[in-house]
């Protein structure tokens, strides 16, 4: 009989750090930010398609959520001069100095295009700022994905090639929950259409990254990461499905669906913020088996 593997580790300890950051303000930080840059995208082919309420209300969600994105990142780097501070460096291979960069530009690029639209002032200016925002939307709504995979993290950097995807898609979702929420039904359409795309999207990516995952895809459907993700899926499904059949006609079924995506949207942050954190405490997915006697 070959004795069974054991995974252990020098004294027990961890092979690597877990993650520091503290998951409130980093998982939030991840939706946050990618609710901001989907919503600049909604926001510009609203106001393309002539959809003026929506387009003012999804960037003033959009300012809204990146303002929070960022005082949640300054809540963990424990002062704003650490901010600035990452500004001083642009390093291409560096995900977290690309991202400093991309949330420097984009936020005043969102504040002048919500400041334009709420006033009325400066249309022309706030039409480039809505299109700046837009164009550099996508880029803030799935480097976080890029940036949790470029650590040594096993349920992160082993879906390395997926997780932007499942992170867009969210983000995506996010997006289309709120302007379901914002706007009014006759205007909704293309919000119902991204939901129901973006709740597929995010299933497909989201499964794919768990078969490369292999025995790492454990810490995706255990303990509280696994609550959280199952939530995460139900929540996401039944919004769409709620905006797809009801939310063009009903204004409470168009809130009800907009709020579970967005509940589904926070819970696929935080479960798969959870799941990293599973995985680089356990040795038994930091370390080759030894065998007993071998």
């Amino acid at each position: 009989m070959v004795p069974r593997a054991e995974f252990t580790s020098y004294y027990g300890r961890p092979i690597i750090h877990a993650p520091s950051w503290a998951a409130r303000d980093i998982a939030g930080y991840f939706f946050l930010g990618g609710l901001a840059g989907a919503g600049s995208v909604f926001a510009a082919g609203a106001q393309l398609r002539d959809r003026p309420r929506t387009a003012t209300a999804m960037k003033v969600s959009s300012l809204a959520a990146v303002s929070l994105s960022a005082a949640a990142l300054v809540h963990d780097l424990g002062r704003p001069g650490r901010f600035a501070n990452m500004l001083r460096v642009f390093k291409p291979t560096s995900p977290m100095s690309m991202g400093s960069w991309l949330l420097g530009a984009y936020g005043p690029a969102a504040g002048a295009a919500a400041l334009s639209a709420v006033t009325g002032r400066l249309p022309r200016a706030g039409a480039v700022a809505t299109a700046g925002a837009a164009l550099l939307g996508p880029a803030l709504a799935s480097y976080t994905a890029v940036l949790a995979a470029d650590t040594a993290v096993p349920a992160w950097h082993g879906a390395h090639r997926e997780l932007p995807y499942v992170f867009t898609a969210s983000a995506t979702a996010a997006a289309s929950g709120m302007a379901l929420v914002v706007a009014p039904p006759r205007e909704n359409a293309p919000a119902r259409l991204a939901a129901v795309l973006a709740a597929a999207g995010e299933s497909v990516a989201a499964e794919a990254a768990e078969r490369r995952l292999g025995m790492v895809a454990e810490t995706w459907r255990e303990g509280r990461a696994g609550t959280l993700l199952r939530a995460a899926r139900a929540l996401t499904l039944a919004g769409a499905a709620t905006a797809a059949l009801a939310g063009g006609r009903s204004r409470p079924a168009a809130v009800l669906g907009g709020l579970a995506l967005l509940g589904g949207s926070v819970c696929t942050r935080f479960g798969i913020f959870a799941a990293g954190t599973a995985s680089a405490q356990d040795p038994k997915y930091t370390v080759v088996p030894q065998r007993n006697g071998g």
